[in-house]
């Protein structure tokens, strides 16, 4: 594909900031429909569902979710088509944006579905574009070409061609032979790995544990291989719940596994950490290992019923005090308000108040990312109109 193809499918449409990913679904729905009843569906049935940090309107506006692409037609009186929706979010939050338009089941006047068909890697393209063309370039410089540079290349574009796939969910995957085996995020972390030589991959293709990855546990010993973000940490915190992991690795600090050199990715690899190890640096919120564990008089005991139910009760008296304005706010053990903030910038809020967080209230949806950072951080209580995604939370939740 040339780069005036690739600007016109994936950049002439979006918004300002580039995107990284393309989710792809297809529609089917039982009567006549036009696009604008497409586009006003997906805006507005799932206005509210996720909250605030990932209103769709809120966000095209932000640039982060660029110009939805609808294509129909008629076929025995039903519309049928697909939807391209482009997103410069990062991978977790792109998921959740796709799994949500599955949950639309009328469009305009009809009772319609839409599966999601790939999410795709928008990046990826450009780069294999990048390298094509810049080989090209290179062989008409004087003439000549740097043989070494090219031979390099080539050998890599073989290794990553080993790629196979493995199991009913057919999951891409380099040798599995051996009695190891590095679970990485997706398809394009196993490319990487496989061009600098390292075969015994295997990606989980999003942020869902497959079941084969899970079987692999029983038999194999896997090290997982998880971006160095907010994202990395939470989709390693899913693994470990629900499959046998011997180690853990981490990209640097920002990165992420599909962009790494060989070198970073070794260096990565040799830095691996037990799972105890991880969850206590997780637990600690930095890179010291060898910090002590928590002194038993600080240590909060599980609540007992009658502690809960009284909570609830302080947690709904201070409530009223952003009842009605949108806000979060975060609580002290004597439910006292330590500071009011938007529900976007809780988890942020989290990780930097100096006080000890027991509890937080949100006037709105609780979304799982938030769950997610009062795990982490051990809150307590987390009180709101409302939840999304809360499988295997630890914090206690409180309906308003």
């Amino acid at each position: 594909m040339t780069l005036k193809g690739l600007e016109k499918t994936y950049m002439a449409k979006v918004a300002p900031v580039s995107i990284k990913y393309m989710v792809h679904a297809s529609f089917k729905a039982e009567g006549p429909l036009e696009k604008p009843d497409v586009i006003g569906a997906i805006f507005g049935q799932t206005e509210g569902l996720l909250g605030s940090e990932l209103e769709m309107r809120e966000l095209q506006k932000e640039g982060k979710i660029g110009r939805i692409e609808v294509n129909l037609e008629m076929v025995d009186g039903k519309s049928i088509g697909d939807i391209q929706v482009p997103t410069a979010l990062d991978k977790s939050e792109t998921t959740i944006i796709a799994a949500a338009l599955e949950t639309i089941d009328r469009i305009g006047p009809t009772e319609a579905s839409i599966q999601v068909t790939k999410i795709e890697d928008v990046r990826g393209s450009k780069r294999d574009f990048i390298i094509e063309r810049a080989k090209k370039l290179l062989e008409g410089i004087d003439g000549s070409s740097d043989f070494n540079d090219i031979s390099k290349t080539l050998k890599e574009e073989s290794r990553a061609e080993k790629i196979q796939e493995y199991g009913p969910e057919r999951l891409p995957a380099g040798d599995l032979s051996g009695p190891e085996v590095i679970v990485v995020e997706g398809r394009a972390d196993v490319v990487n790995l496989l061009k600098n030589r390292v075969n015994n991959v295997i990606g989980m293709n999003g942020t869902k544990l497959p079941a084969e990855i899970a079987k692999l546990g029983a038999t194999k010993e896997i090290t997982l291989f998880v971006d160095g973000d907010r994202g990395g940490k939470l989709i390693a915190r899913n693994v470990i719940d629900n499959a046998k992991i011997a180690a853990v690795a981490m990209a640097p600090d920002g990165k992420e596994v599909e962009e790494l050199t060989g070198k970073e990715i070794l260096m990565a690899l040799r830095k691996k950490t037990t799972v105890g190890e991880f969850l206590r640096k997780l637990k600690y919120g930095d890179d010291d290992l060898s910090a002590p564990e928590a002194p038993s008089s600080v240590e909060v005991s599980a609540p007992t019923a009658a502690s809960i139910a009284e909570a609830k009760e302080s947690m709904k008296k201070a409530y009223e005090k952003i009842k009605g304005t949108k806000n979060a706010a975060l609580l002290d053990n004597s439910f006292d308000i330590i500071q009011k903030v938007s529900p976007r910038e809780v988890p942020r809020s989290l990780r930097e108040s100096k006080k000890k967080v027991y509890a937080v209230l949100i006037d709105g949806i609780a979304v799982s990312t938030t769950v997610s950072a009062c795990d982490e951080s051990g809150v307590a209580f987390l009180g709101a109109t409302n939840f999304s995604g809360v499988d295997g939370a630890k914090v206690n939740l409180v309906s308003l």
